[in-house]
């Protein structure tokens, strides 16, 4: 049986994030959504239907991706936006030819031999149930059912993987069962790894400079590099090759971004190519103690996202100067360049260049040559394909 992962609808709730990538390859917990999945129903493969948009740039960067393609045979189709645990699994699994579940009016899963769109459109007929796995709704949801992910990635995953738990002197653990560390990690002295509340893993090829505190659960991918004496608390996803240093708590960061110096973050989900300027600082708490509202692409308006506790939204590219501050739930769009003194509210546009209350935009071929520049120090280059797809963003 085919395992096939389908971002629906909702794909413009996790704008500006999903702009650029698909819903399933959104970092929640150790995994992206699409390999928690797939490593959870066994899928030998990898098969996805997103947006046409995004395909030319998944064809380019996978090109062994089955992508908006129909294999014959038995399949089983698996909403991205599952929030997954062993009972979900369960329930899925027990699916029989031609049955679907349901949430309200959002396919969850379906498994027949047609292809997807006959089956989303009702072109081919299934048996629906009604059920009540979750789905995530925004990026509330994922920030707060990050540190359970955490901990569900180590026990199902990492905790019978090779562990190559070797610190060095002057490196304090506590719950050391809780601690996973990949090969080629080096650890400085007086870095306090605490896992008493819940796992660390720490991915292959990272450096944690010293006097760095470190409470579970959190992930730090690989090849990222956490500065000298950076705070950093539970309920945290750093993806691959980042640099961070401050304060963090129960935010998400995707891959090649940077939070370097000192500042606080929290309870926030960051985009890839983003760097946050020294003494950048979020709220992610209301002075009322109400719930926040934030930004929603779909809904072209601001929402209760459901929680006391949102920080903000960094899309892709995005980039803050020193002593920014961002208010609470603050939503900051794809290629963003913010600066200055005065206190970034509510949502800044895709694109937009400048001070809070002087924004303008940002020129697209400048941006262009930022990009450039910045994946060069990385090794990699900016293609013609990311660029198009940047460009249809920017609305000209």
């Amino acid at each position: 049986m085919h395992i096939v992962i389908f971002d629906d609808t909702h794909n413009k709730s996790f704008y500006p994030i999903s702009q650029t990538r698909s819903i399933g390859d959104l970092r929640v917990g150790i995994l992206k959504l699409r390999q928690r999945l797939e490593y959870a129903f066994g899928a030998e493969d990898t098969i996805v239907h997103i947006d046409p948009r995004l395909m030319p740039l998944y064809q380019e960067r996978h090109p062994e991706w089955q992508i908006n393609q129909c294999p014959e045979g038995d399949k089983l189709y698996l909403n991205s936006r599952i929030k997954v645990d062993n009972e979900t699994i369960k329930l899925i699994k027990n699916l029989e030819r031609d049955q679907s579940l349901m949430q309200r009016d959002d396919f969850v899963a379906i498994r027949s031999h047609a292809d997807l769109d006959s089956c989303l459109n009702g072109k081919h007929r299934l048996e629906v149930k009604q059920c009540h796995i979750p789905l995530y709704q925004n990026f509330s949801d994922i920030i707060h059912d990050n540190p359970r992910l955490i901990s569900w990635d180590f026990d199902q995953i990492f905790y019978e993987e090779d562990n190559f738990f070797e610190t060095e002197t002057g490196v304090s653990v506590l719950n050391p069962y809780n601690v996973w560390i990949a090969e080629d990690v080096r650890i400085s002295p007086n870095v306090v790894l605490d896992a008493s509340d819940g796992p660390i893993v720490i991915d292959s090829g990272v450096r944690i400079m010293a006097n760095t505190v470190i409470l579970g659960p959190t992930y730090i991918g690989k090849k990222s590099l956490v500065k000298i004496g950076a705070k950093i608390y539970g309920g945290t996803s750093i993806g691959p090759v980042c640099k961070v240093g401050g304060e963090i708590e129960g935010s998400i960061i995707q891959a090649y971004s940077n939070k370097q110096h000192d500042g606080f973050l929290g309870h926030s989900y960051v985009g890839e190519w983003v760097n946050i300027g020294a003494d950048t600082n979020n709220s992610d708490l209301k002075n009322t103690y109400k719930n926040v509202r934030t930004y929603d692409y779909a809904k072209n308006t601001f929402v209760d996202c459901g929680s006391q506790f949102m920080g903000c939204v960094l899309g892709d590219h995005t980039k803050t100067g020193i002593n920014v501050s961002l208010n609470t739930g603050l939503v900051v769009g794809t290629g963003s360049n913010i600066f200055g003194s005065k206190l970034f509210c509510g949502f800044i546009p895709d694109f937009s260049w400048g001070e809070a209350e002087h924004l303008t935009k940002y020129r697209f071929n400048e941006f262009c040559q930022t990009v450039e520049l910045v994946k060069n120090r990385r090794g990699l280059t900016f293609s013609e394909t990311e660029k198009k797809l940047l460009k249809t963003i920017t609305g000209e």
